[in-house]
């Protein structure tokens, strides 16, 4: 009987899968943080002997290669990848043995990257399941334009073939295991459901669904920015990634948060967003572990600047850090715990209103002009529907774009308010006076507040809407 288990990463939105016969196992794209990986298979009983990696990530460091040290397993990475390590080289066609009832096939499948590969698992001599990585995704593909726009034309065209050739190659019953798609900003759209098979996408996935040009033209559609950290995991994946340090980081006092606020260093607050917004340190972020905290840490912080996390248990900052070096921040400068009474040795502690939509249509009703509202949505939410005459900077571009904030009170909203927190606390940081719009963006429509596109007129050059 064969096994396959996930290890979910949510906040990346990827999974890593472990496979066994019940005495030897392989894993498929194992994130850094690979001791989820090791206990599982102790847990089972099972040897890894195979560690495979379908590509070389674009969204987190990978922990494959210090895995297959630690264990002494083979480590099989595409042979056309440029990497620094030694590695076992695997092509298109190749079979590889695992044990005795385990096979895996490589399949090229380019479209996310060129050199991208799935590996179709068989046992017994019947086909069980696809590694799919970044092709073919529930309901979805990988997204194409990670390596740049001099290769995105042919690499969505690639995409679009590879999904065919894993449909016309595999039966029907194959069940399908990708690494994106649960929330990762890799997948070209939003994935849909936790588990499928070869049929099912053949019925439901617009890549086999639809002919190439359409296909083409949705996803190019569909595509919108992603986190500015990719930028960076090519080359840590092509070069050497070690074991993670897991290890707690040094203790700060007040004396030395206050000195790392004063330096510019990033002071975050791993509490949720109330509480942070009823009282906090000054000068520190909020990038609370209710959200996608490492998501869009990683999006907004300048690289390389020192981080320090303050959370309300040594565990919260376990969490935190976890979640950093999957991402390759691989060591907080510092950390401290307790409260934010704590954290202030004695200074007054600061805060920030939130509110609700229908308080921002109050607050707009009675006409007072001394506020700006500024949405930090997404293009593509933005497009959907929006609020007339707000400022709208996507929360990655905000950092570089404060002085396009007019003075005033600054309302901060988004679709549910976790980006709105991190905003709002950003811009208090920095002096400004803000209110947290604390509130789900269904709650704008039902009160009448917004612009649907059929209802938006054409911009001119008056218009007071600052569009990134």
């Amino acid at each position: 009987m064969i096994t396959v288990l996930p290890v979910e990463t949510p906040g990346l939105g990827d999974r890593t899968y472990l496979a066994h016969d019940g005495s030897v196992a392989l894993v498929v794209d194992p994130q850094r943080d690979y001791d989820r990986v090791t206990a599982l298979a102790d847990a089972a009983g099972v040897r890894i002997t195979h560690v495979f990696e379908t590509h070389i990530h674009n969204d987190y460091v990978t922990g494959g290669l210090a895995l297959a040290r630690e264990v002494g397993a083979q480590y099989l990475v595409n042979a056309d990848d440029e990497v620094s390590y030694e590695r076992t080289p695997v092509r298109d066609g190749q079979v590889i043995e695992v044990g005795d009832t385990l096979r895996v096939r490589a399949i090229h499948t380019p479209g996310h990257t060129h050199t991208h590969l799935s590996y179709a698992l068989e046992a017994g001599g019947e086909q069980v399941a696809v590694f799919t990585g970044g092709s073919l995704l529930y309901g979805s593909t990988g997204r194409p334009d990670l390596l740049g726009p001099d290769h995105t034309d042919t690499l969505v065209r690639a995409q679009w073939r590879s999904a065919r050739r894993l449909a016309e190659e595999l039966p029907d019953e194959t069940a399908v295991y990708p690494t994106h798609g649960f929330g990762s900003f890799c997948s070209a759209t939003q994935a849909t459901g936790l588990a499928s098979t070869i049929g099912e996408e053949k019925r439901t996935n617009t890549a086999l669904t639809a002919d190439e040009e359409a296909y083409v033209a949705q996803l190019l559609a569909g595509l919108d920015a992603y986190p500015a950290y990719y930028a960076h995991m090519g080359a840590a994946n092509s070069g050497e990634p070690g074991k993670p340090d897991l290890s707690a980081p040094s203790v700060a006092d007040p004396a030395e948060l206050r000195r790392r606020i004063e330096a510019g260093e990033w002071v975050v607050d791993l509490r949720d967003r109330t509480a942070f917004a009823a009282g906090h340190l000054a000068g520190s972020l909020n990038f609370g572990l209710d959200g996608q905290f490492v998501t869009y840490l990683g999006w907004l912080i300048p690289w390389g600047t020192p981080v320090t996390l303050l959370g309300e248990s040594a565990a919260d900052v376990a969490e935190a850090q976890r979640e950093l070096v999957r991402i390759g921040i691989d060591r907080p400068a510092a950390m401290a715990t307790g409260s934010p009474e704590d954290w202030a040795g004695g200074e007054p502690l600061v805060a920030y209103e939130r509110a609700t939509f229908g308080d921002l249509k109050a607050a707009l009703a009675d006409g007072d002009d001394d506020f700006v509202v500024l949405d930090v949505r997404r293009d593509q939410e933005r497009a959907e529907a929006h609020i007339p005459g707000t400022v709208h900077i996507p929360v990655h571009e905000v950092p570089g774009r404060l002085d396009e904030i007019p003075a005033g009170r600054v309302w901060v909203h988004c679709a549910g308010g976790y980006r709105a927190g991190v905003v709002a606390a950003l811009l208090h940081a920095r002096g400004r006076d803000v209110v947290a719009v604390d509130d789900g963006f269904d709650n704008a429509l039902d009160l009448g507040l917004c612009s649907l596109p059929s209802e938006t007129p054409a911009p001119s050059d008056n218009r007071q809407e600052i569009n990134a």
